[in-house]
């Protein structure tokens, strides 16, 4: 019935003299594309941030400096270790605990079954304090957001604080090695550890077997996760 209706319609339009029929196409909804999601890589945003950061001058540190020394290790790690400041050696090679106490550090992983690809290493300070004194409070103060951002993007489920220096900075409390190794923390809700720093086990080999103490208990947590 409607096709008749269209078809008698025409035949009266052709009749009157109209030839042509003009008719406007219905719009086309565009449909936008999302665009892709961006997937974060954390190896990646370290790296930019290694790179942007290496020439800071926020504190006097950077005058003695020969190489600026951020962190490595795996990004995407459960376990992040934290020690004090680079030595001679890390300051040479612009890497973290690559000297004596780095190797010790390596054997210690390997004494929990770990080795230093598994795990995330990072220090207060990054740059060498000079003749490897503690570093001093404005110093702290100046590159901790550096670390702080470095736990951010890492997103660790553990830290290992590596000696006095770094319980006290990130924990704000005066208090002995041996009292900080009495108990767990929680850091920005992550679980915490503190135990000697490789350095000082150098020094004084009879700390060593509080240091496995310590050690066990973090790969019996390391493993349950």
């Amino acid at each position: 019935m409607l096709q008749k209706s269209v078809k008698q319609y025409l035949e009266y339009l052709k009749l009157s003299g109209i030839q042509d029929i003009f008719f406007r196409p219905p719009k086309v909804k565009k449909i936008k594309k999302k665009p892709p999601p961006q997937i974060f890589d954390p190896a990646q945003k370290l790296k930019e941030l290694e790179e942007k950061y290496r020439n800071c001058k926020k504190c006097p540190l950077w005058e003695g400096r020969n190489k600026f020394c951020y962190g490595n290790g795996n990004p995407q790690t459960k376990l992040m270790l934290i020690g004090e400041g680079p030595g001679v050696d890390e300051d040479r090679a612009g890497k973290v605990f690559v000297g004596k106490a780095g190797q010790l550090l390596t054997k210690m992983l390997h004494a929990i079954k770990l080795t230093r690809d598994e795990v995330y290493i990072a220090n207060i300070v990054k740059c060498r304090p000079p003749e490897n004194r503690n570093p001093l409070p404005e110093e702290k103060k100046m590159c901790l957001p550096y670390l702080e951002e470095q736990i951010s993007i890492i997103k660790p489920q553990i830290l290992l604080l590596l000696g006095r220096v770094a319980a006290a900075t990130l924990l704000e409390m005066d208090i002995p090695l041996k009292a900080f190794r009495e108990q767990t923390y929680s850091y920005k809700g992550i679980k915490t550890y503190v135990s000697y720093h490789p350095a000082a086990l150098l020094r004084n080999i009879g700390w060593k077997k509080f240091a496995w103490i310590d050690l066990q208990k973090v790969q019996k947590d390391y493993q349950s996760l």
